[in-house]
């Protein structure tokens, strides 16, 4: 098992492919854009993939931006595959994103999840992630 950053050169249609389905798993309603897109500005994104060989069983990603209030980050799409889940493999990827928080001298790291997914709760409070007393409000755009 190994988890890496990965980069725009990393990516082959191969790994697009299994990805999109790993993300399935996660929602599959969800419209995914290709990794060849986010990644046109690496500096703005960290994806991190743990790999079993050459198949991907797990990824999170976190979004870096800036705003009056500070330099943030939103950790976004975290999914493990299903056989794969309960093995660490969540805490590790967060980890990573962690770290690279810190080395990028982030002021917050941000993430939202549904209050039904109460292992992933769990794991982002022992990764010292409190609950903010506020409302997410969503609008969709037609694109």
């Amino acid at each position: 098992m190994e988890i890496k950053l990965v980069k725009k050169t990393d990516v082959t249609e191969q790994l697009q492919n299994q990805l999109s389905e790993l993300y399935l798993q996660l929602n599959s309603e969800l419209k995914q854009l290709s990794l060849q897109t986010i990644l046109k500005e690496p500096e703005n994104l960290d994806v991190a993939i743990c790999f079993e060989g050459n198949l991907p069983i797990g990824i999170a990603m976190m979004a870096k931006y800036k705003v009056i209030s500070g330099h943030k980050g939103m950790i976004e799409d975290v999914v493990v595959s299903e056989d794969h889940r309960g093995k660490g493999i969540g805490r590790k990827l967060m980890e990573l994103l962690l770290d690279r928080a810190e080395e990028s001298k982030l002021n917050d790291v941000l993430l939202f999840s549904g209050h039904h997914r109460t292992p992933a709760i769990s794991l982002y409070k022992s990764l010292g992630f409190t609950l903010k007393n506020s409302g997410l409000y969503v609008k969709k755009l037609k694109v």
